[in-house]
This record gives structure tokens, sequence and C-alpha cells, in this order.
């Protein structure tokens, strides 16, 4: 009788040391990314806070071209009828991408300020824009 030999296959894998230090490696990429990508969407809702103004001023500023001059004395002159210049409202509803926007407005002009839920965390800084179309920092 033939006697069969029973070889053993090697199986080979990974040992837990290596294992351990791709482990490290991922820790320390996403310890160097992660604080990166909060300043790029702190970077990105001000840059959008700064256009809302701009959207918010433009509309305003259309309104009193078509009105002889009086500017809106409410946001809903804005949003509302059939020449709405603005597809929501803005003002007063809460955190809109990190900011919270209020609007004064008269038929003399106004000021829209947008200022972020966290300095810092959310946006930079607060912004204002008034009458004439002036986008400044506060």
């Amino acid at each position: 009788m033939i006697k069969k030999k029973h070889m053993r296959q090697q199986v080979r894998g990974f040992t837990l040391v290596e294992i351990m230090i791709v482990v490290g490696i991922i820790a320390l990429l996403a310890a160097i990314a992660i604080p990166n990508l909060r300043l790029f969407r702190m970077s990105a809702n001000d840059v959008l806070a700064q256009t809302t103004l701009k959207a918010l001023s433009n509309s305003a500023e259309y309104y009193a071209t078509t009105h002889e001059s009086d500017y809106p004395a409410r946001i809903a002159d804005l949003t509302q009828g059939e020449q709405a210049a603005l597809a929501r409202p803005y003002c007063d509803e809460g955190s809109i991408s990190g900011f919270v926007y209020k609007c004064e407005m008269g038929v003399d002009g106004y000021a829209f300020t947008a200022t972020p839920v966290a300095v810092g965390k959310t946006g930079s800084k607060t912004f204002v824009i008034k009458t004439g179309g002036i986008l400044a920092e506060k």
C-alpha cells in the first residue's frame, strides 16, 4: 500500500504588527485631513453667506428700480407675487448653512446681516450688506 503524504500548506496572512502599522498610518492621515475639511466647510459657508447677501441686495435694488426708488418694506415683497426675485425669504428662518440672516428693511433702504451660528466653526465672521450693495465684514 502506498502511503499518502499529507503536505501541510502554509497559509500566510498579515501579522498583528503589520495590521497595527496600517491602522496607525490611516489614523495619522485622518488626523491631518479632518481639520482641513472643517476649514474648507467653514470657507464654503462664508462664500455662501456672502453670495446670499448679494442676492438679497440685488433683489432689493431691482425692486427699487421697478418701484419708483422705494425699497421693499418687508421680505415678502421680494418673495411673493409675479415678480418674486427670491425663492425663499432667508430672514429669520433659523440656521442656513451655518449662518443666521437678519433683514432690516424700509422704503428708504435696507441692511442684511449674516451671522455665523458658531464663530470659528460654521463661519469665520459676520457679513453685512447695506443699501447700495456694499458688502462689509463686521
